[in-house]
């Protein structure tokens, strides 16, 4: 079986064993690189503190400011429904989506490292574009320049992490890349808590402007960041290669040959295909190429950025007080936090299945539960004159359940699992189908959510129930279990599936 004259090493033995372990280079290089995930949680937490606070909405949104804190008449679902509002907060998906795809040919082309300087500093200047805001235009374009740059990081960075980690560790590591954008998210919680309590009305320049901080990061650290073993091979640096897979596994020369042979191969594979994109349409790509569209698809629609997103607001409708939601969006946060920790020891412990399937069922019964709480207490006019503190709790403590178990299953996994399954000849293709599915649902979600909620009330939850239960059955049924398998023998996996070996030929044709 040979692809451009060399053995195809992307069919796969699960049996293969490469040596080398955890490195303490290693370990350094992924947690900078993980750091990527900050500015992408930084921006999903700092988004829905802002346009809860009054000064902002003053400024850039009076009509909403009127309805949300004025108009006593307006139905509690619909206080914050404004398609302006939203355009703020989905603008950048959009800018993403787009910015994926130029990435791609980056990330391919000039390696992860320089996706990644790209995203930091375009990141850095949206940030401050929108710190110096002065009307809603120059609001719209300093979004659409963070999502340039949270395209270019989201592309690179679990692409590197599932390339430098060895294989036995790739889960727990590639996960760290979701436990930054939890602690992104959770830093944005506090910054916009403190603030929210700043006098003089210019917190939320403080909360935006703060987004700086971790593009500075981003842009310094991917200078130090060496380039994989695999992206080298790209730019044709073998012995370079050959060099950093000895230092990150820390073996010797002989360990690393059977790796190195295997990367090598895959290369020399991925060189012989000019048209990736084309390529990506072929029977043999069909299961990849279903997953990295069905699984960012399914991850927007668990309603896990309707909660991320628009907590302070959400928390505001069900009764809280501004500072309470503010309050409140912060413990989810530490929450979302916590519980990531725990998917990076059971992704390699318990599996990627068991994850998945754990946490649809969790969150599929807690947004069950605050569809009847909210629904209960509220109905659909939205007025309440009396709400009790054990029910506020109580709704807080559903919500936290459900965040927990998005945070160790569809959270990291969402993103784990399509940086792992491609081979290298398709991988930057497929891996920004997989940002650009995200993005596009994820400005979807974010664009209609306010105007669902004001429409649909508390069945906005049953319908994000309905997709949770849809993806826990397609895990079920479909997604085979890719814990040590490594990245390029992935192709087993496929060929020993009830489904899938019907797409995978024994003799794959020359490309």
């Amino acid at each position: 079986m040979a692809v451009g004259g060399f053995d195809n090493p992307n069919n796969g033995d699960p049996n293969k064993d490469y040596p080398g372990a955890i490195t303490f280079y290693v370990l350094v290089t992924c947690v900078i690189a993980a750091m990527g995930g900050l500015i992408f949680g930084y921006d999903i937490g700092i988004s829905g503190g802002v346009t809860s606070m009054a000064p902002f909405l003053q400024k850039f949104f009076p009509s909403v400011y009127r309805k949300e804190a004025l108009d006593e008449s307006t139905n509690q679902y619909c206080k914050f429904d404004s398609v302006k509002l939203t355009m703020f907060t989905s603008s950048l998906y959009l800018a993403a989506l787009v910015a994926s795809f130029v990435a791609s040919w980056v990330t391919k082309k000039l390696g992860r490292k320089i996706s990644m300087f790209i995203g930091g500093l375009v990141f850095l200047a949206g940030a401050i574009i929108n710190a110096a805001a002065q009307n809603i235009a120059m609001l719209i374009i300093g979004r659409i320049f963070l999502g340039i740059g949270v395209g270019f990081a989201n592309q690179a960075v679990p692409l590197y992490l599932s390339e430098m980690a060895p294989y036995k560790l790739r889960g727990s590591l590639n996960v760290v890349f979701q436990l930054c954008i939890t602690i992104g998210i959770l830093i944005a919680n506090v910054v916009n808590y403190l603030t929210s309590k700043m006098e003089g009305g210019y917190g939320w320049r403080v909360s935006l402007g703060g987004a700086a901080v971790p593009a500075l990061f981003i842009v310094v650290s991917s200078l130090f960041l060496p380039n994989t073993p695999n992206s080298m091979l790209e730019k044709n640096q073998p012995e370079k290669a050959r060099a950093m897979l000895k230092r990150i596994r820390g073996v010797s020369d002989k360990e690393i040959e059977a790796e190195f042979k295997d990367i090598l191969a895959a290369s020399e594979a991925s060189k012989a295909v000019k048209h990736p994109w084309r390529n990506i349409k072929n029977r043999q790509y069909r299961p990849q190429l279903i997953m990295s569209i069905l699984i960012p698809f399914f991850q927007q629609f668990t309603g896990i950025n309707v909660i991320m997103f628009y907590a302070p607001q959400l928390f505001k409708t069900i009764g809280f007080g501004d500072n309470a939601s503010l309050l409140s969006a912060l413990i989810t946060g530490g929450i979302n936090v916590l519980a990531t920790i725990v998917s990076i020891y059971g992704t390699n412990k318990w599996g990627r299945r068991f994850l998945f399937l754990e946490g649809g069922i969790q969150m599929f019964t807690f947004q069950v539960l605050v569809t009847v709480f909210i629904g209960w207490k509220f109905g659909v006019s939205g007025d309440v004159t009396d709400l009790p503190k054990w029910y506020a709790g109580l709704v807080v403590f559903f919500i936290c359940v459900y965040v927990a178990a998005f945070a160790w299953s569809w959270g990291p996994l969402g993103w784990l699992v399509p940086s792992e399954i491609f081979p290298l000849e398709i991988r930057s293709a497929a891996q920004s189908i997989t940002v650009s599915v995200n993005m596009f649902f994820t400005f979807i979600v974010a664009q209609l959510f306010l105007t669902m909620l004001c429409h649909m009330k508390f069945g906005l939850f049953i319908f994000f129930a309905f997709f949770v239960l849809l993806m826990t059955l397609f895990v079920y049924f479909f997604l085979p279990e890719t814990k040590n398998i490594p990245i390029e023998e992935m192709t087993c996996v496929w060929k020993s599936h009830w489904f899938w070996r019907r797409f995978m030929p024994e003799d794959r044709p020359q490309i």
